[in-house]
């Protein structure tokens, strides 16, 4: 008779692994699991399901945990919506190390946890007060925090779709953010967030109606109420030197009467004025080794036959006016620029910004030469991870993971900007344009505004 004072049941496997029985069930019928059929049950030994971690890289998501470190650095810093760790890993390398991450998402928790099991990790932030927090972050008792820094969730701010700011549960994500940094006082709050969030409607003040701006008026009397001074611009992340176009809103709150200075560019489009040109497409790829393994998911074989007649650059436009109305149907006729649409990128300019999926059709992000969408390791690549950074989940959830991430570059010149103000550097405003749109700094976009609710209250 078989000693089965060992061996896990399926029911136990599961619970280890964090998964349903019936995954556990499955595992085992495709052999990926060892196991062997005792009586009515299937049994697993602690040395087979340890094989099978192994052998495929399993990350079990990870239960909430203080930080393993008890060293406390010159600099304490706290990240919240975390993500895949794009704006840790920038402020990283610019000299800011968290000590704690939050984040909710399973894939995300499992890749923080892959590449920074240290650091102290909590997922819903509105299951924290900022004392447990400060707890799980091991900050000492007295010890003042510096940084608090993240990108609260950008969904319900998005100009892609129904933008309910702070009616979504997303938004009250950010006002608990918010009641987060009101609690702790760090000395700096860095807010990344999308476009969307200069233009999302809201009440305000003594308005019947939403007005455009509204949502982020209140973010902006909230944090005066906290006693920080604001400073913000839309960056496009090109200008630091990521190899991709992508617009984002960095707000940078001070606790006293101090602004801090505009992020310092270090390119431009041309190379002029004495900075360096635009990071490319081919620049970022020079990075990936060429033997490594490309994982991808497939554009729908009716969109393939269009993209066979495309070269690199070319976009639907490119294809002859026939095709071009076969393959846009009714959106050939609609108006607007449609340029995301078959779009093949170039290897001499700067990737589009990365979305969460590269084959959605209005937004396609095709690979110059080759008729397949972008890989998860090129995605990484213009993002700039480490070479060593693991992205977990289903190739969907990387794509996600990697396509909501602040670009590295962007993150470095955060960090770079705080601690020169740290030291008392603060840099010439000189009118850089940052974006092709115009009102998205601090004092531009109070003046408009200002008019705007004095129109609206007319």
């Amino acid at each position: 008779m078989i000693d089965t004072t060992d061996l896990l049941t399926v029911t136990e496997v599961a619970k280890r692994l964090k998964v349903t029985a019936q995954s556990v069930r499955t595992l085992i019928k495709n052999e990926y699991l060892k196991a062997e059929r005792v009586g009515s049950q299937w049994l697993t030994s602690e040395e087979d399901l340890k094989q099978y971690i192994e052998k495929y890289d399993v990350v079990i998501e990870p239960d909430d945990h203080e930080r393993l470190d008890d060293n406390v650095p010159p600099i304490v810093a706290l990240s919240f919506f975390s993500g895949a760790m794009g704006l840790d890993v920038g402020m990283r390398n610019g000299g800011i190390d968290a000590l704690l991450a939050c984040e909710f998402n399973k894939a995300c928790r499992m890749t923080i946890e892959k590449n920074n099991p240290n650091i102290g990790l909590i997922g819903d932030i509105t299951k924290f007060s900022a004392a447990e927090i400060l707890k799980m972050a091991k900050v000492p008792e007295g010890r003042k925090v510096d940084i608090i820094f993240g990108g609260p969730p950008c969904q319900a701010f998005s100009t892609a779709g129904n933008r309910k700011a702070f009616d979504d549960e997303r938004g009250n994500v950010f006002l608990k953010y918010l009641s987060i940094v009101s609690e702790i006082k760090p000395t700096y709050i860095v807010i990344e967030n999308v476009r969307g969030l200069l233009s999302t409607p809201f009440k305000y003040g003594d308005l019947e109606e939403p007005i455009k701006g509204g949502a982020m008026m209140i973010i902006l009397d909230r944090l005066k109420e906290m006693g920080y001074t604001v400073s913000f611009n839309l960056y496009n992340a090109a200008y630091f030197g990521a190899p991709q176009i992508r617009e984002r809103v960095v707000i940078i709150g001070k606790l006293g009467d101090e602004k801090v200075s505009y992020l310092q560019p270090t390119h431009n489009e041309n190379g002029t004025d004495g900075l360096k040109k635009w990071r490319t497409l081919k620049d970022a790829f020079d990075n990936l080794p060429e033997n490594v393994e490309k994982h991808y998911i497939e554009f729908p074989e009716k969109r393939l036959k269009y993209y066979r007649m495309l070269k690199e650059g070319q976009y639907w436009k490119d294809l002859p006016l026939d095709m071009q109305k076969e393959a846009m149907g009714k959106s050939f006729y609609l108006g607007g620029g449609k340029t995301g649409f078959l779009r093949r990128l170039s290897y001499s300019k700067p990737s589009p910004t990365l979305v969460t999926n590269p084959t959605m059709p209005a937004t396609d992000l095709a690979h110059p030469t080759e008729d397949r969408p972008l890989s998860v390791e090129e995605y990484a690549c213009i993002q700039e991870f480490p070479q060593d950074w693991q992205i977990c989940g289903a190739i969907l959830d990387q794509y996600k993971q990697i396509g909501n991430a602040v670009p590295i570059k962007l993150g470095e010149a955060i960090a770079k900007t705080i601690l020169d103000d740290m030291k008392g550097i603060h840099y010439k405003n000189t009118g850089f344009s940052y974006s092709r749109y115009k009102n998205t700094d601090e004092i531009s976009w109070m003046n408009f505004m200002k008019k705007q609710l004095e129109k609206a209250a007319e």
